[in-house]
Formats: C-alpha cells, structure tokens, sequence
C-alpha cells in the first residue's frame, strides 16, 4: 500500500496536473523509495572491469601503498591487451606494488604524477623515454582531480610559478639516452592582489580506481584514517567509478554524517580481496617509549662527526616552534625537530596526505597500513586529530593556514630561491613541496640542511644551479655553521654562529656574499 506521504502527494498532483500526470509521478516516486533495489555490488573484480578499454585515462587513489586499490590493479595485470593507460597517481607505489606492476608490463603509457619516490622501476622507464611523466605538484594534483569532479574546467594556483612547471621546461618524455624528447607547456599566469597564479586544467577520468574501508550497495564509501588521501578526489571525477572495499555493508550501515564519497558518484562496488601493505615501518625508539623524545630524536641522528653536526641543525630548528603553531615538517632532519621541543610548546603537525595533529612513531606491533605520514612512514595521531583528503590538505597549505614549514634542500639562492627536487640523473619528484613553499607571506619557510654537499660543494648560492622548487620563498637557512635570515630583495644576513665557528670559516663555505648582523648572536 502506498505510503500517506505518497498518496498525499498523488492527490496534489492530481490537482496540478491531472490524473495521468498524477499516476506517473505515483510510479516514479515509489521506485526511488524502494532503494534497496539499487545494487551496485558487483560478484568481482573481472566482472567489473570486462567492458574497460584500452588507451583509457585510469584515475588511481592512494599514497605510497596506503589506500590503494590492488585488487582491481592485479586484475588488470591479467588483461594485457589493456595498454595505452594513461594512469593518473600521486606516486606508481613500488617495483613490485600497485601501479608499479602495470609499468612492468608496458600497460601504462603516461603517468601523472607528484612523484617518483623510491621506484626505480618507474625511474628508469622516464628517463629512458619508456614512458611518458606529467610531474605535477602534489596538491595541484589533487585539484585538478578535485575540479575535474566539481564541473570546473580549470583554476589558478600559486604553486610552481617560476619554476619549470610554469615555464614549460619539464621533460614529459626523455630519450633513450635521457636527453629530454618532448616538453611540457609554458602556463598562462594571472595576476591576483599582488601574486602571480598558474592556470592549471582540470583532469577528465574515464575509470577511477578507489579504496574504501566500507561500501555499502548504493555505492556509498567510508574511508579510514589517512587511506582518505586522493581516493575522495577521484572517486569524485571519473565516468566509471569502481571501489573496492574492506567491508561491504547493508545502507544504514555507515551512518550518513561519515560517507566520505556519496553512491552519486560509484557506479560498481566489489569485494578488496588483497592483503593492505606498509611500505616504511617506522617504530618508536626505546627512549621515545620511555618518554625522552629528545634522547630518541638524538640516536636517530646516528653517531660521529656528522651526526653532531646534524643534531646542532635540528636544536637549532626546534626553536623556530612556538606555541600553538599549526606546522609541516619535510622527511629527514626536519622530522627530528619536534623531539627537541619543550613540554611548555604544543604545535600541531600536519601531513600533506590528509593528517592534522601527527602523533610519534608507533611501538612496535601497533603499526596500522591506514596510518602513514608524507615520508610513507608509520605514525600514530595525538588525542583530538583529524584526518581528511589531500584536497582539503593542500587547501590548508595554499591558503596559509600552515604557519611553519621546515623543509631540507640541495640548495638555496641568496634571495631565498629553494631547489630540493632533483639532482641530474635522479628524479624523485616534486611532491608537496611546491605548495607548502607557494604562501611565505603567510607559512615561514625554513632550511634545514648541511653547509656544503658531500663534495664540499656551498649549498648556499648565488643562484640555484638545480630546477627550483620555488623563487623568493625561504625566509631562514639554519645548517651546522650557523642561521642566516634571508630577505628576497636585499639578500642573506648572518644572524647567528655556532660556536668554535669564525665569519671567516662561513665565508669560505658559502658560494654568495651576505651581510652580518650587528648583534651577531651565538647559535641557540
């Protein structure tokens, strides 16, 4: 029997429209209240995918190997005659995980991509001309994927500009002999209150493969943890959305306020039949567990002469933390710095792939796949932490909502230009560090690194010799001779030394002049 509601709305109809208007929308209106018939659930993998085409543009979520979904990867791996992709990630995972298995096989025609990360399959394959590399910074990334979903065609963003991304100079295909084949293209820059802005476009998916915690028959997804990452933007963008899922629910089941992706936009679900992985275990020291953050952060450091250089850097780092700074820290000896922070200084860390409040390593066995940082690393939250997509993460970091970034570097330029993305020969890519440097009227940029390479070459330049991450964006350089304050018209000041340490000694290991404050402090 038809609902009061209904036939309430029947009558009105009737009175509106007529009778036969009035007995089409009855119809209507029942059948989209009978949802339990909509059922998205598919028996498997191979039956979702038997009608994929190839030279296709395969949207792909995760990061690193967190939320990443391998079970419709493997199952491409048994369709060879799919070839053409072009597969849109935040990295290709591993030589042997995730994306990577699909470079193996030559199915993958063009990545695009923040980073290469440690595969050295997918390294090798760019720089011979094997395959085709859109690098793009991470948090454009998620935008153009987050855009494409939202019916806009393109935007501006404040990332890149001034570097190889906007001028067009970034190999998309190499030659066997790594000599760049093919270029990118110059972007359109627009100026907005004062600030230069690329145009980036948006990117149209024709399949989107995505990780879910739980589905239920409607489509409907819940993520867990930092398995959020890219697989809300692009679950959001494609023609042909498959997730898979750990937990295939009944509706109702996942309560409304916690579907992170809506049915609207899944059109087949099935069953993750795959193992979840971590790429970087990561646990807490001895001494960590025991509550002496600063003695862990010490023996990360390892021992000798270059550890105690490096330990000078990070103390000298931890004092750029003050209370209640919201903060991004780069893998390395930016990472360590916390540890060296005082009970009085609550900061609160984020991680560009959708983390706000990042806990310490966690002990060993407490480890969860879901749970990783930027560095693929396994962590822990601290009480009152969030977790959410890499859209809305870089949203945080564009908008400088982030007060403190500490980043390393190969080099930085007396005006504060900032290189820390590749080396000649070696590509691991941009990553988030083109957005987090992209505010530095709003976010402080600070350098952590070595005075000179490992050749005793200055990293402290001039101008930089290798592909900038950023122009005019770092604020302070602190290395184990001392701290220098940058102004990006006027140039370097040193304001602090460490000790033992003359002028004279900095001078000679520093590859551009720069001025001494007249209050030169030891350094902290």
């Amino acid at each position: 029997m038809p609902s009061t509601a209904l036939r309430m709305r029947t009558l009105r109809a009737c009175a509106r429209y007529g009778s036969n208007h009035a007995a089409l929308f009855a119809r209507a209106f029942s059948v989209t209240s009978r949802r339990a018939e909509i059922n998205k659930v598919y028996p498997s993998a191979a039956k979702a995918l038997e009608d994929m085409k190839p030279n296709t543009t395969l949207l792909c979520g995760g990061f690193g190997l967190c939320g990443v979904p391998d079970t419709l990867i493997n199952e491409m791996l048994k369709k060879p005659q799919i070839t053409g992709l072009t597969a849109v990630s935040n990295n290709a995972g591993t030589d042997d995980s995730g994306l990577g298995q699909l470079l193996k096989t030559k199915q993958i025609r063009k990545m695009v991509a923040s980073y290469i990360g440690e595969n050295k399959t997918f390294e090798k394959m760019y720089l011979t001309g094997e395959v085709e590399l859109e690098l793009t910074p991470q948090g454009t990334l998620a935008e153009r994927c987050a855009a494409g979903g939202k019916g806009i065609p393109a935007f501006y963003t404040p990332a890149a500009f001034g570097t190889v991304v906007q001028t067009g100079e970034l190999p998309l295909r190499n030659k066997p002999d790594g000599t760049p084949d093919q270029l990118s293209y110059p972007k359109d820059v627009k100026v907005f209150n004062g600030k230069s802005y690329l145009l980036e476009h948006a990117i149209d998916g024709d399949y989107a493969f995505v990780k879910a915690w739980k589905a239920d028959r409607l489509g409907n997804c819940q993520f867990r943890l930092a398995a959020n990452n890219f697989n809300g933007a692009m679950g959001r963008n494609a023609k042909m959305t498959i997730v898979e899922a750990e937990h295939i629910v009944e509706p109702g089941e996942i309560s409304p306020e916690a579907v992170h992706l809506p049915g609207i936009y899944v059109k087949r679900v099935i069953q993750s039949t795959t193992d979840k992985k971590i790429e970087k275990y990561t646990w807490a020291k001895e001494e960590e567990v025991a509550g002496n953050a600063a003695a862990a952060a010490k023996k990360a450091l390892g021992s000798g002469d270059q550890a105690a250089k490096r330990e000078r850097i990070v103390r000298r780092a931890a004092k750029e933390f003050k209370n209640g700074m919201y903060a991004n820290l780069g893998i390395g000896m930016p990472m360590l710095a916390p540890g060296f922070v005082g009970p009085e200084v609550e900061v609160q860390l984020q991680s560009e792939n959708g983390i706000l409040g990042l806990g310490p390593y966690p002990r060993k066995g407490d480890e969860d796949a879901d749970l990783i940082n930027a560095g693929k690393e396994t962590v822990t939250l601290k009480p009152g932490a969030a977790v959410f997509g890499s859209e809305e993460s870089f949203g945080m970091i564009r908008s400088g909502r982030i007060n403190l970034t500490i980043l390393g570097a190969m080099q930085v330029s007396a005006n504060g230009d900032l290189a820390n993305w590749m080396l000649p020969g070696k590509v691991k890519g941009f990553g988030g560090a083109m957005d987090l440097v992209s505010n530095p009227s709003k976010t402080k940029v600070v350098v952590t690194m070595e005075h000179t390479d490992k050749k005793g070459n200055a990293k402290i330049v001039k101008q930089c010799a290798f592909p900038l991450t950023g122009r005019a964006c770092v604020s302070r350089i602190i290395t184990e001779l001392g701290v220098f304050d940058v102004d990006f018209t006027k140039g370097l000041t040193l304001v602090e030394i460490a000790d033992g340490v003359t002028v004279e000694e900095v001078k000679g290991k520093t590859g551009a002049p720069f001025h001494v404050a007249e209050d030169l402090k030891p350094m902290l």
